[in-house]
């Protein structure tokens, strides 16, 4: 029977593969791929939050890091975009191989950056590049829900004709008042006039763009360093940075386990790691991570953005000290039960891990 026509009672779990049932090209090097669930339920997240889809590319299983792009307001699919880097390897994948029809592995939906967790009646969301996705996801969802609102929605790009969602978000912007669209791009495509800003996100911008930022809940997505320039933009405008909120794959990791100064790692220090499970003991130094001896011990280990976001790599340390950062991908009790995040964790002398 057609998924169209089967009874939707219950909710996606990432127990069951997705299905992709289409993709778009949304940009240069930008593409939209659609999933469904093939039992036919619907999804439930909140807007902002992420995916971790296991790709079967040639040389094994790679796991990569999405935020969804769609909205649950929207419940039947749900959406990622993503952006293919000079040295990308499951995006690449995706692009070539991932068709409608094909099923995949699907972890999550998790991350907190989400306008849920932060209710307001002002929004100021700011992005680059394809941090545009989670701002997609929330202002479709504030707009489905035909309530009023007050979005300031700033989005960079190189060119126009790289921002990503452009038209559907002015779409829904010549629908009602409360979305006012700011592009700002670095420079302009050939024989097309634009009349938006130009240059670099920064303070006078800022003040030009919301004059009431300062009432605002700010939402920020895009590199580390569009992320720093935003943040000293605010900070030096006396923003109130509790308001802020940032979420970035490749963005500063904030610290999470305290450890005294004198057992940071070192860059002259070793360590050994011992791999309970296997038996198999490794000597490196303190600035590797648990990640890079468990690979280098051949050890497999499953692991999706790198950057301790996503949670895929989460081992039990039995013994021993790490100093570990994450971005949000473990919880505060599974710090106190044990587990580390491998990919982020630095041994500290003598370390035991349950692998």
């Amino acid at each position: 029977m057609n998924v169209l026509t089967k009874p939707r009672l219950a909710f996606w779990t990432d127990a069951e593969e997705l299905e992709c049932t289409s993709f778009l090209k949304e940009a240069p090097n930008v593409m939209t791929f659609s999933f469904q669930s093939p039992s036919g339920a619907l999804f439930n997240f909140d807007p902002g939050q992420f995916l971790t889809l296991e790709l079967p590319t040639a040389d094994g299983p790679v796991h990569r890091t999405y935020t969804i792009s769609s909205s649950p307001s929207r419940p039947t699919s749900l959406t990622v975009t993503v952006k293919a880097q000079p040295d990308s390897i499951g995006t690449r994948w995706m692009f070539d191989n991932l068709r409608p029809g094909m099923r995949l592995k699907v972890r999550g939906p998790g991350g907190g950056f989400s306008m849920m967790n932060h209710p307001a009646a002002k929004y100021l969301f700011i992005s680059a590049g394809s941090g545009i996705t989670p701002m997609m996801s929330m202002t479709t969802f504030l707009y489905d829900s035909g309530r009023p609102s007050d979005i300031v929605f700033v989005n960079c790009a190189k060119r126009p004709s790289e921002i990503i969602f452009r038209e559907r978000l002015e779409h829904m912007a010549s629908r009602v008042t409360g979305i006012d669209l700011k592009w700002i791009v670095e420079t302009t495509d050939p024989y097309q006039p634009w009349t938006g800003y130009r240059g670099f996100f920064n303070q006078l911008m800022l003040g030009l763009i919301a004059q009431d930022y300062l009432e605002r809940e700010v939402f920020c997505c895009g590199p580390a360093p569009f992320m720093q320039a935003v943040r000293d933009a605010l900070t030096g405008l006396g923003f109130d940075m509790d308001r802020y909120h940032q979420e970035s794959f490749g963005g500063p990791l904030r610290e999470v386990e305290r450890v005294p100064d004198d057992v940071l790692p070192q860059d002259d220090a070793t360590a050994v790691v011992t791999f309970a499970g296997s038996g198999k003991v490794a000597k490196c130094a303190q600035t590797d991570t648990i990640l890079m001896v468990a690979r280098a011990a051949g050890i497999p280990l499953a692991t999706g953005c790198g950057m301790g976001i996503c949670g895929t790599c989460i081992v039990q340390k039995t013994s021993g000290q790490v100093h570990m950062v994450h971005n949000g991908g473990i919880t505060d009790e599974d710090v106190e039960a044990g587990y580390i995040l491998a990919c982020c964790s630095h041994p500290i002398g003598d370390v035991e891990i349950d692998l």
